[in-house]
């Protein structure tokens, strides 16, 4: 369980000294355990050994570029439970979704203003203490344990990017229940990262390529829901 700074490690990658130094300075500030790699390769060897709760990707690298890197994070077992955010100064919508397809949290746009920074990591914070019930939650043929983070639906385990978990989890919590847009990205994002409505429906989309489109439905206009 993550109760306070000094617990959440963050794993900082990015090709240019500059950035990494800045926002060491400004997370290390807050009471972080940082760690820093400058390329893909590096970052991949680093999160194996420190498992970090976080991870604050550059998007754009030489060699291994950060939807390379991030797929081969979400690979390891290891990582399940890390949040994966991408530095971008780019805002074209193809790599936004590419990203979120290849199980990227959130962004974080170039310039960097240290303030939006803290404040989207201490959102991340907050969610990874509040995670940590031992409790199996069973319906019909899903059953969603959030200690091990794992979900078994129709006899097979389902393997789930942390998003698409925390989705998942939220609308199972009330099955039937419509869930609005707004609930769903405080609740899932928290209130401090701003996401628009194409992020949830792109995790939406990811999670029924997965479970089929019988336990999720679309109330347009609305938001989402669970059913059984």
């Amino acid at each position: 369980m993550v109760t306070n700074p000094m617990q959440v490690k963050i794993l900082l990658v990015d090709d240019e000294p500059d950035i990494l130094e800045f926002l060491s300075y400004n997370l290390q500030k807050e009471g972080y355990a940082v760690h820093t790699a400058s390329n893909g390769d590096e970052a991949l060897e680093i999160a194996d050994h420190v498992k970090p709760n976080i991870i604050i990707l550059d998007l754009m690298m030489p060699g291994k570029d950060g939807i390379v890197t991030c797929g081969l994070l979400r690979e390891n077992p290891k990582l399940q439970d890390t949040m994966i955010l991408f530095l971008t100064a780019r805002s074209e919508d193809y790599l936004q979704i590419a990203g979120l397809d290849i199980g990227a949290d959130d962004f974080i746009t170039k310039p960097i203003k240290p303030k939006i920074l803290v404040a989207k990591i201490k959102a991340l914070s907050r969610r990874l203490s509040n995670e940590s019930s031992s409790d199996v939650f069973v319906y019909g043929d899903l059953s969603i344990d959030r200690e091990r983070f794992k979900v078994i639906y129709k006899g097979t385990e389902i393997v789930l990017t942390k998003k698409e978990f925390d989705l998942l989890q939220l609308l199972a919590s009330k099955p039937g229940k419509v869930f609005e847009r707004d609930y769903i990205m405080n609740e899932v994002w928290g209130r401090e990262v701003i996401v628009g409505d194409r992020t949830i429906d792109v995790h939406m989309s990811k999670l029924r390529e997965k479970l089929g489109d019988d336990l999720i439905k679309t109330v347009k206009g609305m938001g989402y829901k669970f059913e059984l």
